[in-house]
């Protein structure tokens, strides 16, 4: 049995090399790119209410993190300011003004499709005090997508390419606290 367990930044630290497997495994990004991750997790790991969650087997196959979003976090910014000048202020207030940005979730391969990043999307924003819960993920049909959707995310912005990147992106978002449906609280218990 997978078990979630909820863990602070240093924990979260003393484990990313772990992390950035996975995360590589998952995710196939080019080798140039792994330093700078590396980096940027570290980093999100000191913003304000990080909260991270390892999927344990009992070894790490899953992990999601995320932290209230503020502004002069670069992803809270470009995106918050790219959906202003797409939608106008109010709704660009109205997703990010007060959201969990879920900045990173990963599942192994080995482990994939067996309904662990739809507990782990549900754990993370399970009491949280924020009224949204906003990520990004490619622009594509994905079974990562796929999930978002399933569990109530809906698109804000499609198309969306970062600076300095050339992928295309959605920005979802979708209210708090998360509506489990029937099958999701038999999947959780």
């Amino acid at each position: 049995m997978i078990q979630l367990r909820r863990v602070g930044p240093e924990e979260f630290a003393g484990v990313l090399d772990t992390v950035l497997d996975i995360y590589t495994q998952a995710m196939r990004p080019p080798s140039d790119q792994l330093t700078g991750r590396m980096a940027i997790m570290r980093n999100h790991a000191t913003y304000p209410d990080f909260v991270c969650l390892l999927a344990e087997a009992p070894q790490i196959v899953g992990f999601v993190y995320g932290f209230h979003g503020t502004p002069g976090q670069w992803w809270h910014d470009v995106v918050r300011r790219a959906l202003q000048d797409q939608a106008g202020p109010r709704v660009s207030e109205e997703w990010f003004g007060d959201a969990l940005e879920i900045a990173e979730i990963h599942v192994h391969p080995d482990y994939q499709g067996k309904g662990l990043g739809r507990r782990m999307i549900h754990e993370i924003c399970a009491g949280r005090p924020e009224r949204t819960a906003v990520l990004s993920t490619h622009d594509a049909p994905t079974a990562a997508r796929h999930l978002y959707r399933d569990v109530g995310f809906v698109d804000l912005m499609t198309a969306f390419v970062f600076p300095g990147g050339y992928e295309n992106y959605i920005i979802a978002g979708t209210r708090l606290p998360l509506t489990p449906r029937p099958e999701d609280v038999l999947r959780t218990s």
